[in-house]
C-alpha cells in the first residue's frame, strides 16, 4: 500500500494532480495537508471528484495543518504518518508577487524546510516531488538551464527571492541524499481547451482590459514587446507533466523547466488576445520602472487599468527557459505546450464568461 502526502490541496494544480496521482494505482491512497481556513473548500472540492470519479472514495483523507509550523499542525499524529509516506507532493506555497519578505520566508522558504523535515523521517519515502517556479531565475539574461539556480541573480519580487531560497534548501536536502525532483513551471494559465481557472491573474489581467476598452483599444507596453517573450502555460500540461514524470525512477534527483519552449513575443501575445477579445490594437511603449512607480503613486490608477505594478516586470523579462530535459522525458507522450495563438480564445471566453472570478492568490 502506497500513501500519497499532498501539500497545496485545494489549489490551482492539487485539485487536478491529485486524481492523477491515485489513478496510477488502486492501492494509493493520499493524505492531504489542508490549511484550517480551506477546510470546507477542501471538502467541497473533494466530494465533487469524488462524484465524478467513484474509485477515489474511501482513498482520500484531509488532515487540517499548515506548512509554516515546525510538526505541520500533525501533533501526535506526525509520526505515524511519516512511518507510511512512500512518496511527497509539495505544491503548498504563497503565490503573490506583492507578497512582504517575511511573510513568503515564513510559507514559501521556512514551510519547504518543514516539508523536508517530514521526509527525512519518512523511512518507505521514495521521492518528494517539489514544484517551483522558472522565476527562481530572477532577472538573469539570457538562458536559464534546469540545472542552473544560483547565478548571481537579481530578483524582481519577494515571491521569486522565497521561492528561490525554498529551492536552495531543496538542492542542499538533494545533495544530502534525499530523493527530490524540482519542477518549475513558468505562468500557469488556465486549461488549454476551456481556459478556466480559479483565478484571473497572468495573462487575464491584459484580457480584463481588454475587454472593457472600446474596438479600438490603447495598450500601453513596457519594455520592447517586439524582443521581450512572454512565456504562459497552461495547467493541463503542468498536471500532465508532473503526473507523467513524478513515476519515472529515473527522474529523482533532476530539475525540469514546465516552460514553453517556443513562447511568442508579448507583441505577438497581446495582438492574438486583442484579436480574440474583437478589439484593434494601438500599442504604446512606455519605461518599466516609470509605468510601475505610476501604478503604485497615481490614485486609482490600478483600479482602472487592473494591472498591478509588480506584473509589469513580466512583459519586460530578459530570461529565456531551456526545457531540455522536460522535453527528453516527455517526448513520444502527447504531453506539450499548444500554441499561445491556440490558447488565446479560451481564454478570452473564459474572462468574458466568468468576470467575477478572483484575482486574489490562495495564501
Amino acid at each position: 500500500m502506497s500513501t500519497v502526502f499532498v501539500t497545496g490541496f485545494p489549489g490551482f494544480l492539487g485539485s487536478e494532480l491529485l486524481p492523477r496521482l491515485l489513478a496510477r494505482s488502486a492501492d494509493t491512497s493520499a493524505v492531504c495537508l489542508v490549511q484550517p481556513r480551506w477546510a470546507g473548500l477542501a471538502r467541497e472540492r473533494l466530494a465533487a471528484l469524488q462524484l465524478a470519479e467513484p474509485r477515489l472514495r474511501d482513498r482520500v483523507r484531509l488532515v487540517e495543518g499548515d506548512i509554516v509550523l515546525p510538526d505541520l499542525g500533525l501533533g501526535r499524529e506526525r509520526r505515524r504518518l511519516a512511518d507510511r509516506i512512500t512518496e511527497i507532493h509539495h505544491l503548498a506555497a504563497i503565490y503573490d508577487l506583492a507578497v512582504p519578505r517575511e511573510v513568503g520566508l515564513h510559507v514559501n522558504r521556512n514551510g519547504t524546510r518543514h516539508v523536508l523535515a517530514l521526509a527525512r523521517e519518512a523511512p518507505r519515502l521514495r521521492r518528494l516531488h517539489y514544484v517551483s517556479t522558472c522565476y527562481v531565475s530572477g532577472r538573469h539574461a539570457g538562458i536559464f538551464r534546469e540545472e542552473d539556480l544560483e547565478k548571481g541573480q537579481a530578483f524582481n519580487n519577494f515571491y521569486e527571492e522565497t521561492k528561490y531560497l525554498a529551492e536552495v534548501a531543496v538542492r542542499e536536502a538533494m545533495d544530502g541524499g534525499l530523493p527530490v525532483t524540482v519542477y518549475r513551471p513558468s505562468i500557469v494559465a488556465g486549461d488549454a481547451a476551456t481556459g478556466a481557472t480559479q483565478k484571473l491573474d497572468g495573462p487575464y489581467w491584459i484580457v480584463r482590459y481588454l475587454l472593457r476598452q472600446p474596438p479600438v483599444a490603447l495598450l500601453p507596453l513596457v519594455g520592447d514587446p517586439a524582443a521581450s517573450r512572454l512565456n504562459v502555460v497552461p495547467r493541463d500540461f503542468v498536471v500532465a507533466a508532473i503526473a507523467h514524470l513524478s513515476a519515472l525512477p529515473h527522474a529523482a534527483g533532476r530539475t525540469y523547466q514546465l516552460a514553453d519552449p517556443d513562447p511568442p513575443t508579448v507583441a505577438e501575445a497581446v495582438a492574438a488576445l486583442a484579436a480574440e477579445a474583437g478589439r484593434r490594437l494601438v500599442t504604446v511603449r512606455v519605461p518599466r520602472k516609470a509605468a510601475k512607480a505610476a501604478l503604485r503613486r497615481v490614485p486609482g490608477l490600478r483600479l482602472l487599468t487592473g494591472f498591478p505594478a509588480e506584473a509589469l516586470d513580466y512583459f519586460d523579462h530578459p530570461t529565456h527557459y531551456a526545457v531540455d530535459a522536460a522535453r527528453t522525458d516527455l517526448a513520444g507522450t502527447g504531453i506539450s505546450v499548444p500554441p499561445f495563438a491556440r490558447r488565446a480564445g479560451p481564454l478570452v471566453r473564459w474572462t468574458r464568461e466568468h468576470r467575477r472570478t478572483r484575482s486574489r492568490p490562495m495564501a
